[in-house]
């Protein structure tokens, strides 16, 4: 196992992800979006290691999005380098800090990938780490120094006088030349090798690249490093560091793709290597977690790649893939090796879970284990566990799916109404996920599972939880190391945070007792429940009062961590200290913060101090931290950037890597720790541990007792120490049981039966003349051993099925939705809560005709499908039916179809006060329920209507503009039509020569200009004003016109009968003209248009006479409007839209809504301020659908509007 020990001078909130261990072996992460603070799923990472020195940005830390902080014996996706390629940090003013970077955790579990592991320092500088600040005095410049010595006990601690004090056996090794270099990434190769390798760059933040790089190779344990430029191409500029986690010879080194596109692969430790073209970017790798040659790459362009050489030759494997919802096979659930589980993408909002083949993954390959569509980025595979979630009437569903079996509802709760649900581990059969209830803000409730992962009980209310500088959340609970069932937490309490342990996996919880004496020895008064210890669990966004907490396996018992002392967790006061007995009692060891390492699997601690000062000593215990010794590491004091522990438990030689000042080249210390032990263990040494919980040595179920080295013993353990223990089982009590799903722990400590449970329920997969398991309210702990005592009593007894009438019959869509697409296929689920499945006959009736029956529920769980022929909302029933009763569920379904796009037919000149048809044409004319949303005029408020016409009235003179919306699904479509409005105007069809239709491409650009030349031939023909006359050509073929006059208010002074008259006179002069052929244009050289009167009216002569019935002209009118419709489609094959349009909006029925307009909202406009206005009519808002899928249809309809010219 490898191992890696990690400090930092300063840490950042860049850092609070997951699980933070400084110390060598394991270090854990948990999975999905939620982290908790070391929850060991076996998502583990370990492998390469990067420091990283920066000019950081004013703003938060900023780095790789997917960057690793954790290691362990297992590892996952492979995080991608700052750039373009992959994640770019921030931006802003630059300071100089030491910072640590950020990092994140990559779902993939089974997956396995060794990477670089990232420290930061600042390559420019900071004024208090080297000389005192410019103006500062001598002393202020003295007081700098004797911080960076001081630390609390030093005195009292000390070996002795500076010339006597004690030292380590180090060498130091610059790497010369790379001074400007602002980052590196550092890799140990593993067991039985000497070999280090480490890259150092120059990072531009500027231009956001890669822009210098150095690779450097040791073969000593890192005493001295070659450099290996001209191995990898003098030129070539390096920008990350991938090592296979099952084969640590094998190196991959990734270029910048600014520069090129390219992988360098060793074979041998980085000794040698071969360059590899790629026509694409690397984000992000996945390694097989067994085969050593198998990789999964993920590019900018979510294209997800395959490799089964190393990454010498890749192939596609899908497009559209989600970004981390990729995963590998596991051995022994999946069907192949070389099966990949992936989410892609199909819509904005929706996702599909699909397994393919590594190398064949064609839609016959493909599998689909869920039956619909699932909501983006909620995939997870994690152990024998698959999640997904399905959003249903805006509110979260999630789906279980264990062993690779059919996929179940999660049971929480009844009223739990999650927010948001996070996995946050699944070892050992169960799952815990952290659940953000519906009154829940900042904290999370955890619940645990059965080992189906369906049904879940609360384990701790209100977890404290932060959010992380890449979005993701992080809930504060730490799965102790060596010690299984071992938790501690911080719960908010109160406004008040506390930390909280358990001993049996969050059966019970209880506070940490504080230390009995402080660091001088002096009596501390604490006493439960008002005052304990309190840990942080996490590290703090404050760089000066961040803490940590670390354990390992090989030293079960020992936890070393950051907290305070009192009612509540603080972030002031912050001291370090230790337990030795796994938190029954407590030691203070440092009244400030320090980083705790472990050597030789425990059997040594090391302690280098948090600070931003040079430093050159550091701190050695012996005896589990109950005497500390002062080494000295170096002679000039160091800018401490991250240390590099030999891989494996026993950790016996460290790199601390650093600089002297902010200019100075990398410096490599390399400590040899084997020099201050004189012997090798000997079984002398050891001594036998008892684990207990206050006195309770029952704990999961057994006795364990754990072979430890004795403080006293001062030897090496070595590489072939493993930890020994034995363990005997316990008598079953009350205590090895939680509380079942369903039941609740009451006040007595007794699970009963929580207010929306019913006891009596049972699955629908009991059948007559089967058996099942009746709860008795109560389930073993998972994982718990114990054996007789009570078991009898807790455990759920074997009853045999009652014959049950059906009931809790549930219908669903699979994709969980009440709407359906025309010819699609519509899955339907039925779900039976209680009743005999198997005797259980299920008839579905879809609506429309057609029922099928199914002879029981099992048949069917694969689900129902059928296609519906017609638009409409289907009353769809599924019945359930034994020989006790039946029950009944229905659900009803909209089906719909596309809507295209849509016409708004409304009149081109309208009387004032005058009542006017709107309507809207939908095509297809059938898509399903639409609502349309009409705004009319300067209204500032719309009318919605559920018909597709509505009559209004506009009471000024002037131009309105009217805009329809249609919602047709999640469709919105619009057009618009702009209405001139006069008090008296006449109109007049008019013809053309047959040549002009030879010329007329039917655009409405063409019709403008050809409205403005016969405009202007009529004016020269007949002398009528301009400002008097508008003209427009009709959409369609034949070419058709129409004329409009307008009276000259000056004129007739506003009164009736002299503007009819007037309007009579103009209207003569016009026919007189048509009439003998006076009215002519030239469309081209060669091309004379002559223009005729028709013989028939588009618009009713309109005056305002009482002898005239104005529903009589328009009922006439619409009668032959139609006919001729009819006529000309009969007997030309074409089509004339705007008579069709205007002829049916002329025989529309009569609306349900009217919208007068308001007068005070109109804008009177005269007849020169309408010219400029009609002009524009002729423009359309072409509108598109929105995220729908075009429909089986297609018709030509034409939404185009007449020009006016004036």
């Amino acid at each position: 196992m490898e191992t890696e020990v990690r400090f930092c001078p300063k840490w950042h909130g860049a850092l609070r992800f997951g699980l933070f261990l400084l110390l060598p072996g394991l270090l854990g992460v948990a999975e999905a979006e939620i982290t908790c603070r070391s929850c060991r799923d076996g998502n583990m990472w370990r492998g390469a290691q990067e420091l990283l020195l920066r000019v950081e940005t004013s703003g938060p830390a900023a780095g790789a999005k997917g960057e690793v902080l954790g290691s362990g014996d297992r590892t996952g996706k492979v995080p991608c380098e700052p750039g373009p390629a992959g994640c770019a940090p921030d931006r802003g003013q630059l300071r100089r800090e030491r910072i640590t970077d950020s990092g994140k955790v990559s779902q993939h579990k089974d997956g396995v990938g060794s990477t670089p592991r990232r420290f930061r320092r600042d390559s420019g500088g900071d004024a208090v780490r080297s000389a005192p600040a410019e103006g500062a005095t001598a002393a202020a410049a003295a007081a700098a120094w004797r911080r960076a010595a001081r630390w609390s006990g030093e005195e009292r601690r000390a070996a002795g006088a500076r010339q006597e004090e004690l030292k380590l056996n180090s060498s130091t090794f610059a790497l010369t030349g790379d001074s400007s270099h602002n980052q590196a990434m550092v890799h140990w190769s593993g067991h039985n090798s000497s070999v280090i390798l480490m890259l150092t760059k120059l990072f531009d933040f500027n231009l956001n690249s890669v822009t210098e790089s150095s690779l450097w190779r040791s073969t000593d344990y890192g005493a001295t490093y070659q450099k290996l430029n001209d191995k990898v191409g003098a030129k070539t500029i390096l920008s990350y560091l991938y090592v296979s986690p099952n084969n640590k010879r094998k190196i991959m080194l990734l270029t910048d793709p600014e520069i090129e596109s390219s992988l360098l692969i060793s074979s041998d430790e980085g000794a040698t290597y071969q360059k590899y073209r790629l026509n694409f970017y690397i984000l992000s790798l996945l390694f097989h977690p067994e085969q050593e040659d198998w990789i999964l790459a993920y590019s900018h362009d979510q294209k997800l790649y395959s490799s089964v050489e190393f990454g010498r030759r890749w192939q596609l494997v899908h497009e559209k893939v989600a970004p981390n919802r990729f995963y590998w096979s596991k051995m022994g659930l999946d069907k192949e090796p070389g099966l990949i589980h992936l989410e892609t993408s199909i819509s904005e909002g929706q996702a599909l879970y699909v397994t393919c083949k590594l190398q064949n993954c064609t839609d016959a390959n493909k599998g689909k284990p869920f039956p619909g569509y699932i909501d983006p980025n909620s995939l997870v595979v994690q152990d024998e566990y698959v999640f997904v979630q399905v959003s249903t009437a805006g509110r979260p569903v999630y789906y279980v799916s264990a062993k690779r079996d059919v996929f179940t509802p999660m049971k929480l709760p009844k009223y739990t109404l999650p927010k948001e649900l996070h996995v946050i581990s699944t070892d050992e059969n169960r799952v815990v996920a952290a659940v953000q209830e519906w009154n829940q803000n900042e904290t999370y409730n955890l619940y645990v599972s059965d080992t189906s992962g369906v049904f879940y009980t609360l384990a701790l209310e209100n977890v404290v939880s932060s959010m992380g500088l890449e979005g993701n959340v992080m809930v504060d609970l730490y799965e102790v190391a060596g010690i299984k069932g071992m938790f501690l937490a911080n719960k908010k309490t109160d406004n008040q945070v506390k930390t909280y342990i358990t001993y049996n996996r969050g059966r019970d919880w209880r506070l940490l007792q504080a230390p009995s004496r402080d660091l001088r020895g002096n009596s501390i008064h604490c006493v439960l429940p008002y005052c304990s210890l309190h840990l942080h669990l996490h590290v703090s966004a404050n760089p000066y009062t961040s803490g940590n907490i670390a354990s390992r396996e090989s030293a079960p018992g020992i936890i070393v961590a950051s907290g305070s002392i009192g009612s509540e967790l603080t972030t002031s006061n912050v001291s370090a200290f230790i337990t030795s007995d796994a938190g029954n009692t407590w030691r203070q060891i440092f009244d400030e913060e320090y980083a705790v390492l472990y050597l030789d699997q425990g059997g040594a601690l090391v302690a280098i101090r948090h600070t931003p000062l040079p430093i050159r000593h550091l701190w050695l215990s012996f005896d589990e931290g109950r005497q500390w010794n002062k080494y000295s590491f170096s002679n000039t004091p160091l800018f401490v950037d991250g240390v590099l522990g030999e891989p494996g438990e026993e950790t016996l030689i460290m790199t601390i890597f650093g600089h002297f000042s902010h200019r100075s080249e990398w410096q490599l210390v390399k400590i040899d720790f084997r020099s201050i032990f004189n012997r090798r263990c000997t079984e002398a040494d050891y001594q036998t541990w008892h684990l207990h919980n206050q006195g309770e040595p029952c704990l999961m179920g057994v006795k364990r007792i754990y072979r430890k080295l004795k403080p006293t013993s001062r030897c090496v353990m070595g590489k072939t120490y493993s930890v020994a223990m034995t363990s005997a089982p316990c008598d079953c009590t009350e205590a090895d049981f939680e509380c079942d799903y369903g039941y609740e722990r009451r006040s007595d400590g007794k699970c009963s039966p929580a207010f929306w449970f019913h006891p009596s329920s049972m699955s629908r997969s009991c059948t007559t003349g089967m058996t099942f398991l009746n709860s008795t309210g109560y389930r073993k702990v998972v994982s718990n051993n114990c054996t007789a005592g009570v078991i009898a009593e807790y455990t759920a007894r074997r009853q045999h099925c009652p014959v049950q009438a059906p009931k809790g019959l549930h219908l669903v869509t699979s994709e969980g939705r009440l709407t359906a697409t025309l010819g699609a296929n519509v899955t339907f689920l039925v779900f039976l809560e209680e009743g005999d499945g198997a005797r259980t006959s299920i008839t579905v009736d879809f609506g429309d005709g057609h029922a099928l029956t199914y002879s029981n529920v099992s048949s069917i769980e694969d689900g129902i499908k059928h296609i519906y022929k017609s638009v409409g909302i289907y009353r769809v029933t599924a019945t359930g039916e034994n020989s006790l009763g039946s029950e009944t569920a229905t659900l009803f379904l909209h089906v719909t179809c596309q809507l295209e796009h849509i016409h708004l037919s409304a009149p081109f000149v309208v009387v004032r006060n005058k009542e006017v048809n709107l309507t809207a044409v939908l095509h297809p004319s059938q898509v399903g329920t639409v609502t349309y949303i009409w705004w009319i005029g300067n209204n500032t408020e719309p009318v919605i209507t559920l018909e597709g016409s509505v009559a209004c009235t506009f009471s000024r003179e002037g131009i309105n503009t009217v805009t329809v919306q249609v919602s047709a699904g999640n469709a919105i479509l619009q057009d618009r039509k702009t209405i001139a409005v006069h008090e008296y105007f006449r109109s007049h069809l008019l013809a053309f020569s047959s040549n002009l239709d030879e010329h007329n491409p039917d655009v409405a650009e063409w019709r403008q200009d050809v409205s403005r030349v016969i405009r202007n031939a009529l004016i020269q023909a007949t002398g009528v004003r301009e400002d008097l006359l508008l003209v427009t050509v009709l959409p369609g073929l034949p070419t058709a016109a129409e004329f409009f006059l307008l009276p000259d208010k000056q004129l007739t002074e506003g009164k009736a009968e002299k503007s009819s008259a007037h309007l009579d006179q103009l209207s003569d002069l016009l026919l007189n003209a048509l009439n003998q052929n006076l009215v002519q244009f030239t469309l081209r050289p060669g091309v004379q248009v002559t223009v005729y009167a028709a013989h028939l009216s588009a618009a009713p002569l309109v005056d305002t006479s009482e002898n005239h019935s104005g529903s009589a002209m328009l009922m006439l009118l619409s009668v032959v409007v139609a006919g001729l419709a009819v006529f000309v489609i009969y007997k030309f094959k074409r089509k004339i839209p705007g008579l069709n349009v205007y002829a049916q909006m002329q025989n529309d029925k009569e609306p349900e809504v009217m919208s007068p307009a308001n007068p005070s909202e109109a804008t009177p406009s005269s007849p020169q301020d309408l010219v400029p206005s009609l002009e524009i009519l002729d423009t359309e808002l072409n509108s598109r659908p929105i995220g729908c899928m075009k429909p089986h249809v297609h018709v030509k309809f034409s939404t185009e509007l007449p020009t006016y010219i004036v």
